[in-house]
């Protein structure tokens, strides 16, 4: 099993989650997270007054999927997130060791 982490923009969520669907993803956590990268934030105007602003707000997905399902949920999320801009996001993957259904104890697979 793996977990997707992907860092998106907020208007992409209802497209992205919708594109995971699509493929088989059948559940997701959302977050909403601020942070930057090489986007470093952007200058704004409050009553005369500028000021940078360094955290940006972002949606951080996470998903979790059989090893075989990683590469068609990664597509699913490339294709629908990417702008073509600074501040698309970013996306993480990592080896899970274990997941349970609190409700039935199941393990594995097959507590996805």
């Amino acid at each position: 099993m793996k977990k997707i982490e992907a860092i998106i923009r907020h208007f992409k969520l209802e497209e992205v989650k919708d594109a995971l669907t699509a493929a088989g993803v059948s559940g997701m956590t959302v977050s909403e997270v601020r942070g930057f990268g090489r986007q470093k934030g952007h200058k704004e105007q409050y009553r005369g007054a500028e000021y940078t602003v360094d955290f940006l707000p972002k949606v951080k997905m996470e998903v979790v999927v059989s090893d075989e399902e990683v590469q068609i949920a990664v597509d699913a999320i490339l294709k629908t997130a990417r702008t073509g801009q600074i501040g698309d996001g970013k996306i993480f993957i990592s080896e899970l060791q274990e997941a349970i259904r609190i409700r039935t104890g199941e393990t594995g697979s097959e507590s996805l």
